[in-house]
């Protein structure tokens, strides 16, 4: 998608919104702004590491929960269960995670972090929450997202990347750790 089809999409995104009765799009991109800029920031970069972690951990404890395949509650809205499954698990980790060994070892100095890490760490921590929350919604709701909303977050490429892309800012920046940890040989 080349840069001028992509102003195009933003264009009609903001053109296409009615500001007097807001959608779920705007929401969504609301969220993901605001989000992605105030509550990264004030938290941290290792913070944000150690959110990102359980948010892996409740998707994976989500999608392989076999009680959540088989709901037995009759309920018009399954993807309701699972929403709050994995809000729940995901909030539950980052608490324990917090307080556990994990949060410790990457917090090694309480360095917050550069900003342009915990920048582009918050980008992607929103990004993959939104995205996985959009991942239960059934695929009635998802149609009626905006086509640039979806294409963001909503499609199976958009999942992959929002999946794929923390791990590869973990790879890249490395942990916080290894930057905080100077080691000195003296004879």
């Amino acid at each position: 998608m080349d840069i001028n089809a992509a102003a195009t999409s933003v264009q009609g995104l903001f053109t296409g919104f009615n500001w007097s009765q807001p959608s779920w799009d705007l929401f969504i991109i609301l969220f993901f702004v605001i989000a992605a800029f105030l509550y990264g920031l004030s938290l941290g970069r290792d913070r944000i590491i150690v959110i990102m972690v359980s948010i892996y951990m409740g998707l994976a404890i989500v999608n392989t929960a076999p009680f959540l395949a088989n709901t037995v509650i009759t309920i018009q809205s399954p993807f309701v269960i699972k929403i709050s499954v994995f809000l729940g698990v995901f909030v539950a980790l980052f608490f324990f995670l917090s307080r556990s060994a994990l949060l410790r070892t990457l917090a090694a100095s309480d360095a917050q972090g550069r900003w342009w890490q915990v920048l582009i760490y918050s980008i992607l921590h929103v990004g993959l929450l939104v995205s996985v929350v959009l991942n239960y919604l059934n695929p009635a709701a998802i149609a009626k997202l905006a086509p640039l909303t979806q294409r963001i977050f909503a499609t199976p490429n958009a999942r992959f990347i929002w999946i794929i892309a923390p791990i590869i800012a973990m790879i890249l920046f490395g942990g916080a750790a290894a930057e905080k940890k100077k080691y000195k040989y003296e004879i």
